[in-house]
C-alpha cells in the first residue's frame, strides 16, 4: 500500500485518491524571471519520480505544475533589463524546459500559466468579498482577512497570536491586520496590470495558485505538492482562499521537498552560494544531477558538494558498468523476477514514502548479481540486466545505451581510442609490456579507463 507524509497531519498516512481510478495533483512551479536552480532541480525531479510512480498504480494522473508570470520580481527584472514582461517570461519559460528535459524529467499534462487565469482570480476574490473574508482598501488593493478564516494556521502550526506579534508594521497600510495578506494590488505607473471589479491592477501571488489548480483540479483535490520555504506563508495562503471561497476541504495530502544545501549551508544568493540547473550541467551531465537528487529523501535536506555529485557520477557508472555488453530477454527476467525479490522490495522502497535512496541500493544489489552471474551464466545475466533497466525506467534512469554514457566526455575521437586499444592489444602480442602499460598510463592521463576481459578491452570515461 502507497503511504505519503502528509504536512497537514505531520505523519505518514495511506493514500487513497477520491476517486479510485485518478489522482488529481497540483505542484507550484517556477517564477520566471531567471535560470531554474538547484532547489527547482529537486522539486522538477522529485514530482517527476512521484508522478511516474503513482502511474504505477492508478488508472489516470492529472499532473498540475504552474507557472508563475507575472510578479513584483517578474516586473523588476523586466524594468532592469528593459524589455517587456512577456519576452521576459518566455525566454526563462524556455530555459526552463530545456533544464527539465536535460534532467529527464517528464512535462506535466498541464502547464497553466497565471496570465491565462486572471478570470477564475476575479470569480474567487468576488466570492470572498461576498463572503466578507476580503475586503477591499481605501488604496484600492483588495485583502484577505485572515482572522475570519477560522483554520488559519493548521497547515504551518503557525498560531495567529504569536504571528501578530513578530508581524512587520506598515506605516502606510490599509490592512485590517498586519495578518492581512493582498489578492489585487492597484496598478502602479507602468506597470502590467488586467481591467478588474475593484479597478485595473494585477493578482497577488496567492490567489494564483488557488485559482489554476481549483479550476483544473477542481475545489476539492488528492496532492498539492512543492517546495519547504511554501509551507509558509504561500501554502497556508491557499488553503485559506481556496476553503474560504468553496467551502470544502481543499486538498487531502500535502508534500514538501526538503531544502538544498551547499557544503552543509542553505544555499542562497545572499551567501553568493547560488547555483543554476545549467551552471551544474556545464560538469555534469543530466542523469548524474538526478541520480545525485534521488540520493537522499525527498524531505531531508540534500548536500550540494563536487563531492557528492562525483560520488553520484561514480555511482551511476557503476550501475551502467553492470548492464554494458550485455543482451535482454524479457522471458527470463520475468523468470528472474520471481526466483529473486528485487522488484517486489524495489516498489515496496517507493511505496513508503517515495523512499528513493533505498530504492538506488536495491539496485546496486541487483548490479552485484548480474556482476556475479556474467562469466557464470550469461542468460541469467542478461534477465538480471533487463531487470536492472526496468526498474530504472521507474525512477527515470539507466535508459541511455551503456556504452553512449560511459564514453560521454571523452575529446578523443572513438576511432583514435580504439586505434589506441589496438595498438596496444598488439604491443600484449608481441610481450612489448612497457608499450602496453605506456598506452593504458596516455588514455588513464585523459580520462579513459580500459577494461579488459576474456572477450577482448572496452574503454569507458573514468
Amino acid at each position: 500500500m502507497l503511504k505519503i507524509y502528509n504536512t497537514l497531519s505531520k505523519h505518514k498516512e495511506a493514500f487513497q485518491p477520491i476517486d479510485p481510478n485518478k489522482v488529481g495533483m497540483y505542484v507550484c512551479g517556477m517564477t520566471v524571471y531567471d535560470y531554474c536552480h538547484m532547489g527547482h532541480a529537486r522539486v522538477l525531479v522529485m514530482f517527476d519520480v512521484i508522478t511516474r510512480h503513482l502511474r504505477r498504480h492508478f488508472p489516470k494522473v492529472e499532473y498540475v505544475r504552474n507557472i508563475t508570470d507575472i510578479d513584483d520580481k517578474i516586473i523588476k527584472r523586466a524594468v532592469e533589463n528593459k524589455e517587456d514582461i512577456y519576452s521576459l517570461t518566455n525566454r526563462f519559460i524556455d530555459a526552463m524546459h530545456e533544464d527539465e528535459q536535460a534532467l529527464g524529467v517528464l512535462p506535466p499534462d498541464v502547464e497553466p500559466r497565471a496570465t491565462d487565469a486572471i478570470d477564475q482570480m476575479f470569480y474567487m476574490i468576488e466570492t470572498l468579498i461576498e463572503k466578507g473574508i476580503a475586503y477591499q482598501g481605501s488604496n484600492g488593493d483588495v485583502y484577505y482577512s485572515v482572522r475570519d478564516f477560522e483554520g488559519y494556521g493548521k497547515l504551518s502550526g503557525k498560531n495567529l497570536d504569536e504571528l501578530e506579534a513578530g508581524a512587520r508594521v506598515d506605516v502606510e497600510t490599509d490592512k485590517r491586520d498586519p495578518l492581512d495578506f493582498v489578492l489585487w494590488k492597484m496598478a502602479k505607473p507602468s506597470e502590467p496590470s488586467w481591467s478588474s471589479p475593484w479597478g485595473d491592477g494585477r493578482p497577488g501571488w496567492h490567489i494564483e495558485c488557488s485559482a489554476m489548480s481549483c479550476h483544473h483540479l477542481g475545489n476539492h483535490f488528492d496532492i498539492h505538492g512543492g517546495g519547504m520555504d511554501l509551507t509558509f506563508p504561500h501554502h497556508e495562503n491557499e488553503i485559506a482562499q481556496s476553503e474560504g471561497a468553496n467551502g470544502t476541504t481543499f486538498v487531502n495530502t500535502w508534500m514538501h521537498v526538503g531544502f538544498v544545501n551547499i557544503n552543509d549551508e542553505k544555499m542562497s544568493k545572499s551567501l553568493g552560494n547560488f547555483f543554476t540547473i545549467r551552471g551544474v550541467l556545464e560538469s555534469y551531465d543530466g542523469e548524474t544531477l538526478r541520480y545525485f537528487i534521488m540520493s537522499s529523501h525527498y524531505r531531508s535536506p540534500l548536500n550540494f558538494s563536487d563531492d557528492n555529485l562525483n560520488l553520484a557520477k561514480t555511482s551511476l557508472t557503476r550501475l551502467y558498468t553492470a548492464i554494458r555488453g550485455l543482451s535482454t530477454s524479457d522471458a527470463a527476467m520475468d523468470e528472474v523476477s520471481q526466483r529473486f525479490d528485487f522488484e517486489s522490495r524495489f516498489n515496496a522502497s517507493l511505496d513508503d514514502d517515495f523512499n528513493t535512496p533505498i530504492a538506488l541500493s536495491i539496485l546496486f544489489e541487483l548490479a552485484k548479481a548480474i556482476n556475479s552471474q556474467r562469466e557464470k551464466d550469461i542468460d541469467q545475466a542478461n534477465a538480471l540486466a533487463q531487470l536492472l533497466k526496468k526498474l530504472g525506467s521507474y525512477i527515470g534512469i539507466l535508459q541511455t545505451d551503456a556504452d553512449s554514457f560511459l564514453k560521454q566526455g571523452v575529446d578523443l575521437a572513438d576511432e583514435d581510442i580504439d586505434a589506441k586499444i589496438k595498438q596496444r592489444d598488439e604491443a600484449k602480442a608481441n610481450k612489448d609490456f612497457a608499450l602496453s602499460d605506456q598506452i593504458r598510463d596516455e588514455l588513464t592521463e585523459l580520462g579513459i579507463i580500459l577494461e579488459d576481459s576474456a572477450n577482448g578491452t572496452s574503454w569507458r570515461r573514468g
